[in-house]
C-alpha cells in the first residue's frame, strides 16, 4: 500500500526527513517562527491531530500546528487549549492525572500543563539535532519517557524540569542504536513498551532503566501499541498488521485485523481494543479472540482514537475530531 502524503509529512520517519524543521535548524527558539504560539483559530477543530488521551473526564488531543483541542461533554464538542507556546506539528500527548500533562513533537519539543490542557509551557526544544518526538507516556507527576527518531530516549524523574537521554543497546544484528521508536505503553504490571520500526518491540521492567529487543516476527513498522486490561499486548502497523503478545511480550502471535490500511492508534476498551488508521481503517475486539474491521465509506484518513467517559469512541483525522461513535 503506498503510504498517505499526510502519513509522511505526519511522521516523517519512513525516510528519515525532517524537511518540516528545516527552517529552525540552527536557530534559536525566539528567531524560528516555529516557537511562536500557536494561533487562535475558528477552525482548529478541522486540524489534523495526531495525538489523543484522556485527563481525567476530559479529553485532549494534540495535532498540527501546535494545536491542542480539549472537550469537555465526551467529545460532542471541542474547543482550543488558550495558550500553546509553540507552532511544531505535536505528536503525541499524556496525563500522569487531570491537571498533569505532556506533549512531545518535531523540534524535540515537550510541554507540560498543570491545568488539564488549557494552557502550556514549553519543557524542552533541540533545533540543533533534527529529532522529532513521537510518543510520551508519564507513570506519576514525575516519573516520564519520551521516544522518537533514531531512539531517541529521554526520561525525567522530577516532572520535565530536566531531562536526560538514555543511551539504548543496539538491536540485534545492528552495531549502532538507530531505529525509530513510535509508541510508549504500559503493562497493568508495570511494564512499559516501546512500538519501533523493524517489527521490534522494546520492553523495560525496571521504569525504562533497561531495555530489551523483543521480535515479532514481523519486519516492517509499528506505530501503534496498547495493553488490553486482561494484560494481552497489542501492536500493530503498516498494511493492517496487528501482533498479540500473552507473556509479557516474550512471543507473539499475527491476529487477523480485516485490513490492509496502516493501523495508527490503538486504545484499550472494555473487552479489547479499538484501533484507527489510514483510508478510514477502523478495527474493534479482542486480539486474544478475533478483530472486526469496519472501514469508514468515505475512506477518511483517521489519525488517532480515544475512548470518552461514556463509553464512546472519539476517533481522529487528518480533517480533526470526528462525532462520538
Amino acid at each position: 500500500m503506498q503510504e498517505r502524503n499526510w502519513l509522511r509529512a505526519a511522521l516523517v520517519s519512513l525516510t528519515a526527513t525532517v524537511g518540516l524543521m528545516a527552517a529552525a535548524h540552527g536557530a534559536r527558539p525566539d528567531e524560528s517562527p516555529q516557537f511562536l504560539p500557536a494561533v487562535q483559530s475558528a477552525a482548529a477543530a478541522q486540524a489534523m491531530m495526531l495525538g489523543a488521551t484522556r485527563a481525567g473526564d476530559r479529553i485532549v488531543a494534540v495535532g498540527e500546528h501546535g494545536v491542542v483541542l480539549l472537550s469537555d461533554d465526551s467529545g460532542r464538542h471541542f474547543r482550543q487549549a488558550t495558550r500553546v507556546p509553540v507552532r511544531v506539528l505535536l505528536t503525541g500527548v499524556s496525563f500522569a492525572d487531570a491537571r498533569h500533562g505532556w506533549a512531545v513533537g518535531h523540534a524535540g519539543v515537550i510541554l507540560h500543563t498543570e491545568d488539564g490542557g488549557e494552557t502550556w509551557a514549553l519543557q524542552r526544544s533541540d533545533t540543533g539535532t533534527d529529532q522529532p518526538l513521537f510518543s510520551v507516556l508519564f507513570r506519576d507527576r514525575d516519573h516520564g519517557l519520551a521516544v522518537g527518531l533514531w531512539s531517541l530516549l529521554l526520561e525525567t524523574d522530577d516532572g520535565g524540569k530536566s531531562w536526560r537521554q538514555h543511551d539504548l543497546p543496539a538491536p540485534p544484528g545492528s552495531t549502532k542504536a538507530d531505529r525509530n521508536l513510535f509508541r510508549l505503553f504500559a503493562a497493568p504490571d508495570g511494564a512499559v513498551f516501546i512500538a519501533a520500526e523493524q517489527g521490534l518491540v522494546l520492553r523495560s521492567t525496571d521504569h525504562g532503566k533497561s531495555w530489551r529487543y523483543l521480535q515479532t516476527g514481523y519486519k516492517g513498522s509499528l506505530w501503534a501499541g496498547v495493553a488490553q486490561q486482561d494484560g494481552t499486548l497489542v501492536v500493530a502497523g503498516m498494511r493492517g498488521t496487528v501482533y498479540s503478545s500473552r507473556d509479557g511480550g516474550e512471543s507473539w502471535h499475527q491476529v487477523p485485523s480485516g485490513t490492509h490500511s496502516a493501523v495508527m492508534d490503538l486504545v484499550a476498551v472494555p473487552g479489547g481494543l479499538a484501533g484507527v488508521g489510514a483510508e478510514g481503517a477502523s478495527v474493534r475486539g479482542s486480539a486474544a479472540a478475533s478483530l472486526v474491521a469496519a472501514p469508514r465509506p468515505d475512506r477518511l484518513d483517521l489519525t488517532a482514537v480515544a475512548a470518552a467517559p461514556d463509553g464512546k469512541l472519539i476517533d481522529f483525522s487528518s480533517r480533526g475530531p470526528l462525532a462520538p461513535r
